[in-house]
C-alpha cells in the first residue's frame, strides 16, 4: 500500500514538473507585459512577480498599432478557414470510409503521403496560383491554402469508420441521399471528431506567420502574427510591449481550447483508438 502512494505521489510530481515546463514560457511572457517601465526585465536574479503590475503595455500596444484590426482580420480568416475545413475535409472522408469504388484505398495512401511534404516545398506554386488568380491582399487567399487539409479528412475518416453501418443502411431505406445522410446521420454522430479538427484548425490558422507574410504587402490585411512581428520591429527595444502583443494573440487561443476542451479530448482519444 505505501509503495502505491509512492508511486501515486512521483506520478503526480512528475506531472507537475512538466505542467511547469510547458507554462514557464507562458507565465514568463506574462509577467514581462506586466510589468512596469521601472521594472528591470533582465535583472540577475530573474523576478517571475511585477512589483508595480501594470496593464499599460496592453494599452500602449493597442494606441500606437492598429491591433484591433489585426484582431478582426484574424478572427475573419481564422473562422472561414476552420470553417471550410470543416466541410470540406468531412466531405472528402465520407466516400473513403462508406463507400466502395475503385482506387480509394490508392487515394488514401496519396492522401497520407501528402502530410509528409512540408509545407515550404508547396509555397512557390501555391503562390504562383494565388497571383494568377488575383488572390493578393485578400481574405480569400488567406483562406484557401486551408481550406481542407490532409489531416482534416484522415482525421475526419476514422471518426466515420467508428459509425455502425446499419445507421447508414436505415437511412438509406427512408429514402435519404447521400448527401442528406451525411449531414443529417453521421456528422451529428462524430462532434468530438469536429471539434478536435475546430481546435486543430483553428491553432494552425491563426498563428501561421509565413503564408500571410508571402501573400500581403497591404497592412490593412495583416493577422495577429505579422501584427506582432511589425510590433517586435517597431519597439525593439521595449520587450514588455512585445511580450503584451505576443500575451493578446495567444489568449484566444487559450479561449477556445478552454471552451472546446472536452470534446477536443473525446475526440482525440476516439480518433487514437479507430483503425
Amino acid at each position: 500500500m505505501k509503495s502505491s502512494y509512492l508511486s501515486i505521489t512521483a506520478r503526480y510530481l512528475a506531472l507537475a514538473l512538466v505542467a511547469l515546463l510547458t507554462m514557464g514560457p507562458f507565465l514568463w511572457l506574462l509577467s514581462t507585459a506586466l510589468k512596469s517601465g521601472s521594472e528591470n526585465i533582465f535583472q540577475y536574479p530573474p523576478s517571475l512577480l511585477p512589483a508595480q503590475p501594470t496593464l499599460e503595455n496592453f494599452w500602449r500596444v493597442i494606441d500606437t498599432q492598429p491591433f484591433l484590426l489585426y484582431l478582426k482580420n484574424s478572427v475573419l480568416v481564422a473562422g472561414l478557414a476552420v470553417a471550410a475545413n470543416l466541410i470540406f475535409a468531412s466531405l472528402a472522408a465520407y466516400p473513403l470510409a462508406r463507400m466502395e469504388f475503385r482506387g480509394k484505398n490508392l487515394i488514401f495512401i496519396l492522401l497520407l503521403s501528402s502530410m509528409m511534404i512540408p509545407f515550404q516545398l508547396l509555397m512557390i506554386p501555391v503562390y504562383n496560383i494565388a497571383i494568377n488568380l488575383g488572390l493578393q491582399n485578400s481574405y480569400l487567399g488567406l483562406v484557401l491554402p486551408h481550406a481542407c487539409t490532409a489531416f482534416g479528412v484522415f482525421l475526419m475518416r476514422q471518426a466515420f469508420l467508428g459509425i455502425p453501418r446499419a445507421l447508414e443502411e436505415s437511412a438509406m431505406i427512408e429514402g435519404l441521399s447521400r448527401l442528406q445522410i451525411w449531414w443529417h446521420v453521421l456528422l451529428p454522430l462524430v462532434k468530438p471528431s469536429l471539434a478536435t479538427l475546430a481546435v486543430f484548425s483553428f491553432i494552425g490558422v491563426w498563428g501561421d506567420f509565413l503564408w500571410p507574410l508571402i501573400i500581403l504587402d497591404d497592412p490593412g490585411y495583416y493577422t495577429l502574427p505579422l501584427g506582432v512581428n511589425r510590433l517586435a520591429n517597431t519597439f525593439s527595444m521595449d520587450w514588455r510591449l512585445v511580450a503584451a502583443g505576443a500575451v493578446f494573440s495567444i489568449l484566444p487561443i487559450l479561449a477556445v481550447f478552454v471552451f472546446s476542451q472536452k470534446y477536443f479530448i473525446e475526440g482525440a482519444m476516439r480518433g487514437a483508438v479507430k483503425g
